[in-house]
Parts: C-alpha cells; structure tokens; sequence
C-alpha cells in the first residue's frame, strides 16, 4: 500500500510580509492527518506539540503508531518500549509492540508481549502466525478456532493458507472479500499471486490487469507481471518489464529494486 508522504504538517518560519497570512492559518487536527494516512504529518505535529509542552493524550503510542505505517519498525519499538515504563501504562501498547517484534523478525519477544495484552481479535491474529512461524500445529489450530468471519480475521486466515501452499483456500476467501468489497483493488493482486503459484500464469495476468488499470505504477504488480511474461513468453519480454521498472521505481521501495535485481539475475541466468 502506498502511503502518504505529504509535507510535514508544520513548517518553517513565513516571511515578516506573511505574518497575517500565518495568524489565521489553522493547525491541521491529528485525526484529519490520521484519516488521510499521513503520518508523517501526524509524527510532526505530535512531535512539534511534545516539544511546546502541548502533548495530545498517548502521545507516545500515536508516534509509535504513525512510525509502524511508515515501515519505522525501530521508531515505533522505541516509542512502545518507553511506554511499557509508565506507571499504569496503557494495556493495550502491548499487543502494538508484540506486532512490532513481529515485523524485526523478533518472534519470541513477539510472543511475550502478545501474551501480556489484553484478549483481542489483533492479539489472537498475531499469536496465529506466531504459531505459524514457530511451526506448532497445536497453537495454530487453537488460534484458528478463534478467527471469526470478519475482514481481517479471514485476510489473516488466507495469508496463512498462502504460506502453507494451500493457494486454491486462498484464492476462495480472497474471492469472497472482494465480491462485497470491491474497492479492495489490492486483493486482485493477491489472488494474482496465488494464481502463479498455482502455474496458471494467463489467469493470474487477467486478475493482475484489473488492479493495473488502476494502479499502473505498482512495483509489486509490475514485478508480477514481468514474472508471468517470463513464464508466458520469453525472458526478454520479462527483462523489458523489468528494466523499465528499475528506471522508475522510487528509492523508498529498496526492497522492491532488490526484489527486482535478484529477478533480473535469474532471469539472465542459464536454465
């Protein structure tokens, strides 16, 4: 998902002839910047506010909160950790820093955090694919009798199938999302994925176009793309995808020009 990189919500100094203009400027409301998902915004103002003495209530969980949907998993464990310090710290940092583990590939303490939050649906979601990754069928099963038929918990379930290459029980929830949520474009991608996995490359290039009509420059999608004309044609169809989204893509995806260069690599290699 791409997020917001609007410009920080406080700026610098205006010039002496713009002071009236300034006066009746309004600070932007952490909500407003929260359901825009800009939250480098957000972390601005809430820093610039912490610095005047003007903290909004759990200033450190937002930041730390702002600083996860940005890939800061570093900022956001520093946040949450100085949180879990407080006297009568608020409970639910917990299952927040138990994410955050999770995504530094911290699974054990992970896990020990999961179990000091209060009982939730993210917190049972969470010590799922803990179980997964610690390969215990017994956890996996009980956490799995735990999921309910709602959004998140059937995206989790899928993500597991997907993991375990059970790709067709993937497909099927991921095809039942998006018959009542089609504006989920994202998912179109998802079941793309499954589908090459599956060696139905021409499906997964016919699901994988409804979501690049709407998003042409999704280095995931156009990655995907390019592995099913290497399957589909040849490689140097694959490679002309390729190189050209090695040109374009951003520098805040290096994972993505990895992803791409290893692509490339084998791609060239001799079969």
């Amino acid at each position: 998902m791409m997020l917001s990189r609007a410009k920080p919500a406080v700026g610098g100094d205006l010039p002496h002839t713009d002071k009236r203009k300034k006066k009746g400027r309004k600070m932007p409301k952490l909500e407003e910047l929260l359901s825009q998902r800009d939250f480098t915004g957000a972390i601005t103002l809430l820093e610039f506010k912490r610095h005047v003495g003007e903290q909004e209530e759990d200033t450190n969980l937002w930041i730390g909160y702002c600083a996860f949907h940005l890939g800061d998993y570093k900022r956001a464990l520093e946040e949450y950790e100085n949180v879990t310090k407080e006297e009568n710290c608020n409970p639910e940092v917990w299952v927040n820093l138990a994410c955050t583990y999770f995504f530094l590939g911290m699974y054990k303490q992970a896990e020990a955090a999961g179990f000091k939050a209060p009982k939730s649906r993210l917190q049972n979601r969470l010590l799922f694919h803990l179980a997964h990754k610690f390969n215990d069928e017994k956890k996996l099963m009980n956490f799995h009798q735990n999921l309910q038929d709602i959004t998140e918990d059937q995206l989790s379930l899928a993500s597991i199938h997907y993991m375990r290459s059970h790709y067709q029980e993937a497909i099927d929830i991921y095809k039942r999302i998006l018959l009542d949520n089609r504006e989920y474009l994202a998912l179109n991608v998802y079941v793309a994925l499954c589908y090459y996995k599956l060696d139905y490359y021409d499906v997964s290039q016919e699901v994988l176009a409804v979501y690049l009509q709407q998003i042409p420059d999704s280095t995931i999608a156009l990655n995907l793309k390019a592995c099913n004309h290497f399957r589909l044609y040849n490689g140097k169809a694959a490679e002309a995808e390729l190189k050209s989204l090695m040109d374009n893509a951003s520098s805040s995806f290096e994972f993505a020009k990895e992803l791409i260069r290893h692509n490339l690599v084998k791609n060239s290699s001799p079969s």
